[in-house]
């Protein structure tokens, strides 16, 4: 009787001792939990912080102006003919030194005179005027379509994603259609890309 009443004991113990176990797992399950929802909690939110400037971004593109005002287009023509008429000098001398003084007609790359240039140097200079020349003509077309895009009140809309370009970015490319961003990289600013998100959407 005592060897039953012995082991019986044991089984008893073992059982208890199983169940406090169980039990002091049961209250660490229960702490790593809590603790792993504060430190959720604790966690800064990333998202919240996107969402923000998103909103702002759009906020500015729906408040943005779609045209430059009259006075400051007015500026812009300004200063494009200003640029024009020195750029047309420039050209009017380019184009006395690439005249022959003998025939005073402007001497041409397949010209007699091309073909007995005594220096290297002389010919070097000549296609250096002749591609001054070529720039100086293309800028010049360049402005009149400006001149053209503010007599239609389109002067600094961004053929891209249709925002205004930065007056600053006017001021030193008078000839730009597109922001500087665009320009460099092919891709459009972050108000660029809202805008034209916004387009789509309401296509």
């Amino acid at each position: 009787m005592a060897t039953k009443r012995g082991s019986k004991a044991v089984v008893k113990g073992t059982v208890q001792i199983m169940k406090e176990k169980a039990a002091a797992r049961s209250k660490q399950v229960k702490k790593a939990g809590a603790t792993m929802k504060k430190a959720v909690a604790a966690k800064p939110d990333k998202v919240a912080p996107k969402k923000a400037a998103t909103a702002r971004l759009v906020a500015q593109v729906a408040a943005a102006p779609k045209f430059y005002p009259p006075e400051e287009l007015k500026r812009f023509k300004e200063m494009i003919l200003a640029k024009r008429k020195e750029t047309i000098e420039e050209l009017d001398s380019l184009k006395e030194s690439m005249m022959d003084v003998t025939t005073g007609e402007y001497i041409s790359e397949s010209s007699n005179y091309s073909l007995h240039m005594e220096q290297g140097t002389d010919a070097m200079e000549r296609e250096k005027t002749f591609l001054f020349a070529s720039r100086g003509s293309k800028f010049v077309n360049q402005l009149d379509d400006a001149l053209a895009r503010i007599d239609a009140r389109t002067y600094g809309v961004c053929k891209t994603c249709g925002l205004l370009v930065p007056k600053e970015r006017l001021d030193a490319v008078p000839t730009a259609q597109t922001c500087a961003e665009y320009k460099n990289t092919g891709l459009p600013c972050d108000k660029g890309r809202v805008a034209l998100a916004k387009k789509k959407a309401g296509k």
